[in-house]
Order: structure tokens, then C-alpha cells, then sequence
């Protein structure tokens, strides 16, 4: 089987790198979201339905059959978005941010700052002045590895900045929870709910849990880990996920 990697914001591919080596042998394709590591198409508005149709374009290309999608924050949006309109694509699925879709969450501090018109613009401004030194410390401290952190820090520019303005307007609350009025069909396959305690950006640990029930996806905790749990300790990630698909 495939096993198709797809990461988030402010992120590159490079996420990965750690992770990938650790991964039971099988072909193994990054796919970087337009504005995330990769050119923006003209016309491409950046919107989460767009990324999710760019997703499923991009599955059906590799003419793979049924591929192990695994998803990392806005990378695991867009899992969760084509586990529901398009389950045929899947052997199935993993995210670690099913949490986002439960009618009660509410988008954090820094989601909200983006979502404003004028604050949004000023926000990522901000961000692409920053020396990447600076932008690679901060990823750093936050417990993604150090030379990971360099790669992603790198790959910031002006198309991930109106990315991020484009995409997570798009999501601003009702719209995500009115995505995850669906979140059952997700169950058509099976799913990995990937929860990292020190995830604090992608619900209430009832959020998460309500969600992952919802769409039928089994639970992986991951004590002491936070967000970038694939790039802090690549070989917990790594063995989750060989376990999840051993078992299938």
C-alpha cells in the first residue's frame, strides 16, 4: 500500500523527514499543499473545500488504489475532508486534529488573530520579517527538532503567508463545524485519531475523543508530546502508526 503523507501550517514537507525512515517499508509520497511548500495554481483560492478537491486530484493521480493517507494539522483537515466525500481513494486514514471538527470548538487565539481583516495581514507580516534563524528557534522551542525546525523555518514566503489568511478564513467558525456535520461517513474506513497530550490547539480532550467516536477512528494517545509529535519523537509516531496499519 501507498502511505501518502499530506502536513499543515506554517509547514514544508521537511515536517516528515525524521518520521519517514522509521516507517514499515512501503512507498511513502509528501504531498505539500499549495502555498505550503508548493506553487499556488492561478486561480487557486487557498479555501478549505479547494484544498480538499486539490487532495483528491492529487490521490487519483498516483493511480496507487486505495492509499494510508496520514494527515498533520491543516494536512489533517484535508484528510478528514476527503475521508468524507471521497472514502473509495482509502485504505484509510489518520489525523491528528479530528478534534477541530466538533460543533463546539472554538479556533485558538493565533487562528482568530489570522481570520481578521487588517490584524490577519499584519499578523503574517510579522512572521515573514523574522529572521529564519528566529522563525526556526521559536518552532524549536515549541518541540520540534532542531534541524527539522531549520527546513520548515526556510520555507516560509509570501505564498504561505496569504495561504494561511485564504485558508483559515475560509474555516472561520460556522464554516468548519458545518464540515463536521459529515465527520460519520469518515467511518467508511478505518481511522487513527493521533492525540498528543500537549496538543492544545485542536480542542478539549472531549472534543477530541466525541470526534474521533464520531467518525469511527480508534485513539492513539501520546503522552507528553505535543503538535509537532513527528518531528519531537519520530519513533512513538513511527510505531503508531506501523501498529494502526499492522492491524488492518
Amino acid at each position: 500500500m501507498t502511505v501518502v503523507l499530506v502536513h499543515g501550517n506554517p509547514e514544508t514537507a521537511a515536517v516528515w523527514d525524521l518520521l519517514v525512515p522509521l516507517l514499515e517499508p512501503s512507498p511513502v509520497v509528501r504531498l505539500s499543499p499549495p502555498g505550503f511548500g508548493a506553487p499556488v495554481p492561478e486561480g487557486f483560492g487557498a479555501t478549505m473545500p479547494e484544498y480538499r478537491d486539490w487532495l483528491i486530484g492529487e490521490i487519483e493521480a498516483l493511480d496507487a488504489g486505495p492509499v494510508d493517507l496520514v494527515g498533520h494539522d491543516w494536512g489533517g483537515g484535508h484528510v478528514l475532508n476527503v475521508a468524507m466525500a471521497r472514502p473509495d481513494l482509502l485504505r484509510s486514514w489518520v489525523s491528528d486534529i479530528v478534534g477541530v471538527f466538533d460543533p463546539e470548538y472554538v479556533w485558538h487565539d493565533l487562528a482568530q488573530v489570522w481570520q481578521q481583516p487588517g490584524v490577519g495581514e499584519q499578523a503574517v507580516a510579522q512572521m515573514a520579517a523574522a529572521p529564519v534563524a528566529a522563525r526556526a528557534a521559536n518552532l524549536a522551542d515549541r518541540g520540534m527538532a532542531p534541524a527539522v525546525a531549520d527546513r520548515v523555518a526556510a520555507g516560509f514566503d509570501e505564498a504561505m503567508a496569504q495561504s494561511i489568511l485564504r485558508l483559515y478564513r475560509s474555516a472561520a467558525q460556522p464554516a468548519l463545524a458545518e464540515a463536521g456535520r459529515d465527520l460519520e461517513k469518515a467511518a467508511q474506513r478505518p481511522g487513527l485519531a493521533i492525540m498528543p497530550s500537549e496538543d492544545f490547539r485542536v480542542g478539549t480532550e472531549e472534543q477530541r475523543h466525541r470526534a474521533a467516536a464520531r467518525a469511527g477512528a480508534r485513539v492513539e494517545c501520546l503522552d507528553g508530546l505535543g503538535h509537532w509529535w513527528m518531528a519531537e519523537d519520530p519513533k512513538r509516531g513511527a510505531e503508531a502508526l506501523n501498529r494502526f496499519w499492522a492491524s488492518l
